[in-house]
């Protein structure tokens, strides 16, 4: 196994997940030497961390302004999947940013962004987020479609403790002798802004993402003033059920916001002072179905590992009647590949 492989092999078990604990090069090339097969200098490491850390795919990322590196979460599946939530013209073929331009790489980082901010308001709300990274490819058109940038799922068996939530157990094992899913799910796909040319594709995308869930919902980042926009939402929504809400974020305010891994680890008190410059107007309330589609979901896991990822995390959660979050069960997942690699 070569070095490259061997690091993307070790690091995720090193590095930390928040860049505010991000670990210095010496200290990393440390750590690193006594996991390796053979020995390699100091220089080779140091040139390997800096290669590696300008690479989507691999799992250390860089701070940005400062020192060390940490674990990469904006991975190449998640920038994949942040490219839907602007439109890049590829789709009207009037030329739009093209990949790689600074244009291009302005709206994929304001979108990284929005996307984990929309992650942390969810939770600050009693949900728990799920993205769906993997099903979105530079050609994987149709999944637009078919599937939502992430789940919002709310236990209805929840209750509150000073570390977050907690399963109640007897609320639990009463919804299972009743036939009653213990938890709602909301379908949400994302935007960072309308366009009216585009608007219907976008609401009918939300309509068909979500038609197994609970609810659908479309976020969208920019404010929405456009009254043809807010009449075509609000005639939408009443006939089909599909939610909208606008977070009021300017794109530069957006360029203000720190690194998507940043607002991930910010502490609840640290979050709380971002929500100022939000600006929240629901501009259309969802229908709420009775029930979601479970089987669904599990048919779907069979093809999609977005959906695989889904069913395997709640059925962790109901299994074991804890309420695990989306974060805590990658760990797990990463935990659980790291033994089986140490048998093998």
């Amino acid at each position: 196994m070569n070095l490259r492989d061997q690091l993307k092999e070790i690091l995720p078990d090193i590095l930390p997940r928040n860049p505010a604990q991000a670990i210095k090069g010496t200290e990393l090339i440390d750590l690193v030497k006594n996991r390796l097969k053979q020995d390699y200098s100091d220089a080779t490491l140091r040139y390997h961390f800096s290669i590696m850390s300008c690479d989507p795919s691999s799992p250390i990322a860089k701070v940005e302004q400062g020192q060390g590196y940490y674990l990469r979460t904006a991975t190449i599946h998640s920038m994949n999947s942040a490219r839907n939530l602007f439109r890049n013209g590829e789709s009207r073929g009037d030329g739009g940013a093209a990949p790689g331009s600074a244009e291009f790489d302005l709206a994929m980082e304001r979108a990284s962004k929005f996307r984990a901010l929309v992650q942390r308001f969810l939770e600050s709300v009693g949900q728990q987020p799920f993205v769906f990274a993997e099903s979105f490819s530079v050609d994987a058109g149709a999944n637009q479609w078919r599937v939502p940038d992430l789940v919002a799922v709310e236990w209805l068996t929840a209750e509150s403790e000073s570390e977050g939530p907690a399963m109640d157990k007897r609320r639990l094992e009463v919804h299972r002798r009743m036939g009653e899913s213990p938890l709602r799910i909301d379908a949400v796909k994302l935007r960072l802004e309308f366009e009216e040319s585009t608007l219907l594709e976008d609401l009918f995308q939300t309509l068909s993402s979500s038609e197994w869930a609970n609810a659908g919902e479309l976020i969208v980042a920019a404010p929405i003033t456009d009254e043809r926009v807010l009449n075509e939402v609000g005639r939408f929504a009443s006939r089909y059920g599909v939610g909208v809400i606008s977070f009021g974020l300017p794109g530069d305010v957006l360029d203000d916001m720190p690194e998507p891994a940043v607002i991930e680890n910010l502490a609840e008190h640290e979050f709380d002072s971002f929500r100022k410059f939000f600006s929240i107007r629901r501009l259309a309330v969802p229908a709420e179905r009775r029930d979601h589609d479970w089987q669904r979901v599990v048919e779907s896991a069979t093809e999609n590992p977005d959906f695989a990822r889904l069913e395997s995390w709640i059925s962790r959660c109901v299994l074991e009647e804890r309420i695990i979050t989306s974060r805590e069960f990658e760990d797990l997942e990463r935990a659980a590949m790291k033994a089986s690699r140490v048998v093998a």
